[in-house]
This record gives structure tokens, C-alpha cells and sequence, in this order.
């Protein structure tokens, strides 16, 4: 994809993702920043923000679980590399706990690919499973999102006894929803 087709990507995702009932009634959505070949996050992170929805933004922690801060723009973001990893851009200010998530009404999730069935595909590292672990725990509901390019969408995909399904898929052309929250 061009630089240009990555930008209306970005854009077409955020107003499918906007549409969606759980965002439009959100107050609290955990969300990323994306990273590499990823759907771009930022014309959807700020355009929540100025619909007044608190933004939190996950931090890497050395084991690979994720802290949570409050997006306040893009230059409230740093670049921050972990070890041979690439660099991650994560909220600069406050650190607010990895319960901080539990809190969300909303949690937008990335992934390499997701099926009918609600399976998602991570990137491996299981910092997305540690989080749907303590929403469980929690006895947290928020609905859970998945923002893909619409080729990452496919019939189906293998399931782990410990994979979690998402409600929603959003990607560029429109939102599918695969159950209710």
C-alpha cells in the first residue's frame, strides 16, 4: 500500500469503527496506537477524544504485560523502544495500573486476522490475551474490537483453548459484528 492508500485506510476505519452502537455510547474505549503495516489508529484515537470519550493507551511492560495511560493527543505519545523490538509510541504521562483496562467500555484490539467466529489472530507476544484474562477475571464486559484491512478478514482460523472471541470486526469498508457484547 502507498503512503496515501495507508492515510484513507486510516480514515475510512475510523468513521466504520465510529459507527459502531459501542462506540457512539462509550465513555471509556482502551485502544493502541498502531504500529508498522497495522490500520492506522490516530484519525480514530482523536476523533474519540473530541467526542469527549477518555482514551487509554497501553504501555509494554518486561513481561510483556501492558500498563494503561490517558491519550491526550499525539504529542502526549513517546517513542519508546523495548529491548530488540520496535518502537512502540505509548502515552507519556501518568501510569494508571494494568486494571485500568477492567474500566473500559470499549477495547479496541490489533491483530493479524480474524474469522466469523470471533477468533483473532495476535501478533504472539500474548500481551492481548494477559488483558482478556483480567477482564475475565474482573468479570469485566466491555465489547472487544478488532481493527483489520479487509483481506485480514478470512473464513477461519485456529482456536486455542485460552482464545478469547472479539464482538466486532472493523476495517476500512465496514463493521462486522460477529456477537453481542
Amino acid at each position: 500500500m502507498t503512503a496515501d492508500d495507508v492515510r484513507a485506510s486510516a480514515a475510512a476505519l475510523a468513521v466504520r469503527a465510529l459507527e459502531l452502537p459501542e462506540l457512539a455510547r462509550a465513555r471509556t474505549v482502551a485502544a493502541y496506537v498502531s504500529v508498522g503495516s497495522e490500520p492506522g489508529t490516530l484519525a480514530l484515537l482523536d476523533a474519540l477524544r473530541a467526542r469527549g470519550v477518555r482514551v487509554l493507551l497501553p504501555a509494554l511492560l518486561p513481561d510483556n504485560d501492558l500498563d494503561w495511560g490517558a491519550y491526550a493527543g499525539e504529542g502526549s505519545l513517546t517513542r519508546v523502544r523495548h529491548g530488540g523490538r520496535m518502537a512502540l509510541l505509548e502515552p507519556a504521562g501518568e501510569r494508571l495500573g494494568p486494571d485500568a483496562v477492567t474500566r473500559a467500555d470499549v477495547v479496541l484490539l490489533p491483530g493479524l486476522a480474524a474469522d466469523a467466529r470471533g477468533t483473532r489472530l495476535g501478533r504472539g507476544g500474548g500481551s492481548y490475551d494477559r488483558v482478556l484474562d483480567r477482564l475475565a477475571r474482573a468479570r469485566a464486559h466491555p465489547a472487544l474490537v478488532v481493527l483489520l484491512y479487509d483481506s485480514e478478514v478470512v473464513e477461519r482460523l485456529p482456536r486455542e483453548p485460552h482464545d478469547r472471541p472479539v464482538h466486532a470486526v472493523v476495517t476500512p469498508s465496514g463493521a462486522h459484528r460477529l456477537r453481542e457484547p
